[in-house]
């Protein structure tokens, strides 16, 4: 969850998560962090483990971060690149088994003197680190470690990194196309009275003295900034769903105190699962179960364990989200984030300035979790409603290579494009075809927009280079001009990009025209008066009479 600005009339709910600056001039450490450079782009990162152990009074963290490698290309220099955000340090580092002396930070970047000498497969970096990590201010929208007290005044803490990243942290590979394909595995080291709590399943519990060890341990690939620890007064619940796949286990773990109260709200978990097997697919990460984890912050897409602060109520927090009411029928925290576990996590996107693909299929399927459970009519009231956020300010797409994002509208100007293109498209059958088809193509990968457009286009039959350009790299709606000039009514397309010829159905008939930039003539005798020119809602255009 990133951008999200939505006005409900004088209302204005904000739930951005580490919003990344969009500046126009960029540094080296931007260009470090946001490129698969020569330090970066010959190795491939199969494993992570992490230990880690947070000092609540001191605020600070220490641990080991465990990073099996293989030679992916030829090596173009002897220089590994980690990340690890100031003002956390790297103390002490192994490379197969061997201590090294040699490393040297640059600002938020270690480079690491590894020779040429390396193992093609199974090397393993061995990074002990340690440091106070950034504080985070509001959580998530501005990251970091979270460091609070629950109701009862007990220690209570995670982490939200999600555009800041995982360096904030641990050292990694801080590349979003690099992701582990074996998986990681978390161990967290918490006081006797706590419970850890991480993606995927837990494989060990230990306590040693004063302290208890949780090791939790993901089998599929997982972005960085999914790799989250948990820490508080926990209590687990279970159950199952029977899935495409079979029986998916169901954990939950939460406060002590909202044990009652989360046993009736997550039940919501089932539903969820229901409409989006059907819509994207089966979950993609049966092998690690689903988990929803009470957190101290309103939510986010973690892995196999979603952080869940909605307060156990429907809407977002108890409020109305797109205008339509629909939204007050479900908990937007379970629908949204756990949508990203195939658009985001299952899908996820090489460099963060096509963050589009998380956002917008995450945002849209709000909507294909409505019309789940309310009817098509209630679906489309609920998109068009949330066309009150969008700001039309920068393009959707961000900045290649230096790690910034587009702009927030890459959720809901991005769901109202899909839907404006399920509306040309006009065959719910091809659309949810292309949905689970995107999900089984791209499966546990990493990609790029030109994947993702040139996907759709095939598999639609549509020609959608200028779609795409229009909606994803302007801030440009296209309007259709209609005017009438005694008898004849003339209509044509202006603010658009080259190419772009998207036919529009009329609302209540039969007839679809095929405006371009050029004035053409409605060749309709039922159509009478320019007023009675009413185009589909479905389709996110703008409509003006030229008088």
């Amino acid at each position: 969850m990133k951008k999200l600005l939505l006005i409900l009339g004088l209302l204005s709910i904000t739930t951005n998560a580490q919003v990344l600056n969009h500046k126009k001039e960029f540094t080296r450490q931007d260009s470090l962090r946001g490129t698969n450079n020569e330090f970066r782009n010959w190795w491939d990162v199969k494993h992570y483990k992490v230990n880690v152990e947070p000092d609540f009074s001191t605020k600070s963290i220490k641990g080991t971060s465990t990073i099996t490698f293989d030679i992916s290309a030829k090596q173009g220099s002897d220089l590994i690149q980690i990340d690890l955000q100031e003002p956390m340090k790297i103390v002490h580092v192994k490379l197969n088994g061997q201590e090294i002396k040699e490393f040297k930070q640059d600002g938020n970047v270690y480079f690491i003197t590894v020779g040429k000498k390396l193992k093609a497969k199974d090397n393993l970096l061995e990074l002990q680190y340690q440091g106070n990590p950034r504080v985070a201010i509001k959580a998530p929208w501005d990251g970091g470690w979270i460091f609070t007290k629950d109701e009862k005044g007990r220690d209570w803490m995670s982490v939200a990194v999600q555009g800041l990243g995982a360096s904030a942290w641990f050292p990694n590979k801080d590349y979003l196309g690099d992701e582990p394909d074996n998986g990681m595995e978390l161990e967290i080291v918490t006081p006797k009275d706590l419970v850890g709590v991480g993606n995927g399943r837990l494989v060990s519990e230990k306590t040693i003295k004063d302290k208890k060890i949780y090791t939790w341990k993901v089998v599929n690939p997982i972005n960085n900034y999914n790799i989250i620890p948990y820490i508080g007064n926990y209590v687990n619940f279970k159950d199952t769903y029977q899935g495409e796949k079979g029986k998916l286990d169901l954990n939950y773990y939460v406060l002590d105190y909202n044990l009652e109260k989360a046993k009736i709200q997550f039940e919501q978990a089932k539903l969820m699962l229901k409409s989006f097997e059907y819509w994207f697919g089966p979950y993609p990460f049966y092998e690690d179960s689903f988990k929803i984890i009470d957190a101290p912050h309103l939510g986010m897409e973690h892995q196999s364990g979603i952080a869940y602060g909605n307060k156990f109520k429907n809407g977002y927090l108890g409020r109305a989200l797109s205008g339509s009411g629909w939204g007050l029928k479900w908990d937007f925290i379970i629908v949204h984030e756990a949508g990203h576990e195939w658009f985001g996590n299952n899908i996820t996107e090489k460099d963060v300035a096509d963050m589009w693909i998380h956002e917008s299929f995450t945002a849209y399927s709000e909507t294909l979790f409505t019309e789940t459970y309310y009817g098509k009519k209630a679906a489309d009231e609920y998109v068009r409603g949330t066309r009150n956020a969008i700001q039309n300010d920068i393009p959707i797409i961000g900045v290649y290579g230096v790690n910034q994002e587009g702009s927030g509208d890459m959720y809901y100007k991005g769901a109202n494009m899909i839907h404006t293109l399920r509306t040309w498209l006009n065959d719910d059958v091809k659309f949810r075809g292309i949905l689970r088809g995107l999900n089984k193509e791209f499966y546990h990968q990493t990609v790029t927009t030109a994947q993702i457009e040139n996907y759709i286009a095939q598999n639609s039959g549509l020609d959608l280079t200028a779609f795409f350009n229009q909606y994803l790299r302007t801030i440009d709606i296209p309007t259709l001009e209609i005017k009438q000039e005694n008898n004849q009514i003339s209509y044509r397309y202006t603010t658009i990009v080259e190419g772009f010829k998207m036919p529009l159905r009329l609302n209540n008939s039969e007839i679809t025209i095929y405006p371009t930039k050029d004035w053409q003539v409605l060749n309709q005798s039922i159509i009478k008066k320019v007023s009675d020119v009413e185009v589909n809602p479905n389709y996110y255009i703008k409509t003006s009479i030229v008088k």
